[in-house]
């Protein structure tokens, strides 16, 4: 791997006014020589002309949050980070890479997760560069890469989890945060080759694909429903148990296991029923 070298490069506002000045000297100084016929002196004159217009090539512009990547022959001499305008040897090539923060959002992937359920799924990844080496060299095309390892990550990471877990477990709906943690971490594993630094990832869709969508929306109800229920027949007893005790404790009435085992019927349909309740009041005795 080819690691950044940050290197600073000289103020081209200073350049500039020497080069410009040097030109204009030489130029002057040549055609004297030659209006002189003294050619050589002309030709060597002129030559530096030359030189110096050449020397023009060597201005760049960096820009806040780029760098410039410097090559002299394809090898590699360091990346100017230091904005403004700057000067370096005008045969270097400077390629400019930004080192802005940069939003990838997926498509919706549809994949199966842990429990084999199809699914779409879709995430957004905040990302810069961080290694401006790194990312022109190690790489063929960092942006295009961070596009596909993105992607490849999102459907390894949908396959891993189930869409619903219990109640000790991590599911993809249930989870979110903990699941965005775990796809920056194999991002930020990925994309270290590349130079590629990740800020953020969050899942922006979620939902069971369309063929088993409605099928799996009544298991949801259903799952709720059974739930409520269970909260439900819990309580009664709470409550049933509660009385029996309060009833006995301050000897208000003494039941035996046939009215006893009535009362608790009673009660359990009153406090488990949906619809409003209408009790038939006993105006003889317990017994009748």
């Amino acid at each position: 791997m080819i690691r950044e070298t940050e290197r600073s490069a000289v103020s081209g506002l200073l350049v500039l006014p020497l080069l410009l000045i040097g030109a204009a000297f030489c130029l002057f100084a040549g055609i004297q020589e030659l209006r002189e016929v003294n050619v050589l002196p002309g030709v060597a004159w002129l030559v530096a002309e030359a030189l110096l217009l050449v020397g023009l090539g060597g201005f760049f512009v960096v820009n806040p949050n780029e760098g410039r990547v410097l090559q002299l022959f394809g090898a590699y001499r360091g990346t100017v980070k230091k904005p403004g305008l700057r000067w370096a040897n005008p045969f270097y090539t400077k390629r400019q890479i930004s080192m802005r923060v940069r939003n990838f959002e997926s498509a919706k992937l549809k994949v199966n997760d842990n429990d084999g359920n199809p699914i779409e799924i879709a995430a957004v990844v905040v990302w810069r560069v961080s290694d401006t080496a790194q990312a022109v060299f190690d790489v063929d095309d960092y942006e295009n890469y961070v596009t596909m390892q993105s992607e490849s990550a999102l459907r390894h990471l949908a396959s891993k989890y189930p869409y619903d877990g219990g109640p000790d477990e991590v599911a993809l709906r249930s989870n979110v945060e903990e699941v965005s943690q775990a796809l920056r971490a194999e991002l930020e594993q990925r994309l270290a080759k590349a130079g590629v630094l990740v800020d953020e990832t969050r899942l922006t869709h979620l939902a069971y694909a369309p063929e088993i969508a409605q099928a799996m929306l009544r298991r949801q109800q259903a799952e709720a429903v059974i739930a409520a229920r269970e909260k439900i027949v819990h309580g009664a007893v709470s409550m049933v148990d509660m009385a029996l005790k309060e009833l006995a404790s301050k000897d208000v009435v003494h039941l035996d296991d046939e009215r006893r085992a009535a009362m608790v019927s009673n009660l359990m349909v009153v406090l488990c029923g949906e619809s409003e309740v209408h009790p038939v009041v006993n105006t003889g005795t317990l017994y009748t």
